[in-house]
């Protein structure tokens, strides 16, 4: 249950990343250092051999990507620099979408293993009647 559980909160954690670079995803600001980065969780396996049990994963923090943000002329945009630029967020919508797709599984796996768990305590329990 504790594995599956750190599980289903890292794809938590995964998906609201991903949310959030969709949301960001069509925003534009008035310079490359004020537009917004896409973001990813990073994850590590947690394993500590004296306690098995106690197995699974720590998201340890969430990275900005390191990518330019792309620069667009959009002379009439309100936001527009002296050149007449608009800055977008580096955030590739496809690769979000499949990012999103990956996460989204592996969180019904997780679920399908905690249910699986539950089932097979309970048949263990119900063998005393």
């Amino acid at each position: 249950f504790d594995i599956a559980g750190s599980s289903l909160a890292a794809q938590s954690m995964r998906l609201n990343t991903v949310a959030s670079n969709l949301a960001n995803a069509d925003s534009v600001a008035g310079s490359a250092e004020a537009a917004y980065k896409a973001r990813m969780p990073m994850f590590q396996a947690q394993l500590d051999a004296a306690n098995p049990e106690s197995a699974g994963v720590n998201v340890i923090g969430v990275m900005e990507s390191q990518l330019d943000a792309q620069k667009r002329y959009e002379p009439g945009n309100p936001i527009a620099d002296a050149d007449g630029y608009v800055y977008a967020p580096n955030v590739n919508v496809v690769e979000e979408m499949v990012n999103m797709i990956s996460a989204s599984r592996s969180y019904q796996s997780s679920v399908e293993v905690m249910n699986t768990a539950k089932e097979l305590t309970m048949r263990t329990l119900s063998l005393g009647k």
